[in-house]
């Protein structure tokens, strides 16, 4: 993983000042959402599951090369977690089955919650970032959407600022 640059860290920091002026309990209002794929033969997905060491261990792993998944979706905030994963075994995440989670699951999931105080972070998947699904989050949103596309542009790399990727996924 490449380093932020001088100019990419001033622009995360810049953008939680601005946000964290106008709503200082930003913190406990902002959901990170996000899926993880987990192969159900133990294969661990290598874009997701970093190890560092200082020499290549050179370890070789023959794997299927479909294996079998669960896709689980995901949000966290300081109110509580919501997962959802009712879509089955080896299901692809894509725009249409992304909008009907949004429809079916966790717009309703949230009618229990003052969804005018929540803000929402996605990742830049283009499921999450396709026009449909960006005008379906903002109808409930509004201007506390952060996403590619969105009405917050994400920071550089900010995907990498989740809880989910450090708090849930990292298990």
């Amino acid at each position: 993983m490449n380093r932020l640059t001088p100019e990419q860290r001033f622009q995360i920091v810049h953008f939680i000042s601005k946000i964290i002026a106008v709503v200082p309990d930003f913190h406990k209002r902002i959901l990170f959402s996000d899926e993880a794929h987990f192969w159900l033969n133990g294969y661990v997905n290598k874009q997701n599951c970093r190890i560092w060491s200082e020499a290549n261990p050179q370890v070789y792993v023959e794997t299927p090369l479909h294996p079998e998944k669960l896709t689980v979706w995901c949000a966290l905030w300081a109110g509580g977690i919501l997962l959802q994963n009712d879509e089955g075994h080896n299901v692809t995440v894509n725009g249409d089955r992304y909008r009907a989670m949004i429809t079916n699951f966790f717009i309703p999931e949230l009618n229990n919650h003052d969804v005018q105080e929540l803000w929402v972070q996605q990742d830049g998947a283009t499921c999450h970032t396709a026009r449909a699904t960006i005008d379906l989050l903002k109808d409930t949103f509004g201007d506390r959407l952060i996403s590619r596309f969105g009405p917050v542009n994400r920071p550089p790399r900010s995907c990498d600022l989740t809880l989910l990727d450090y708090f849930l996924w990292a298990m």
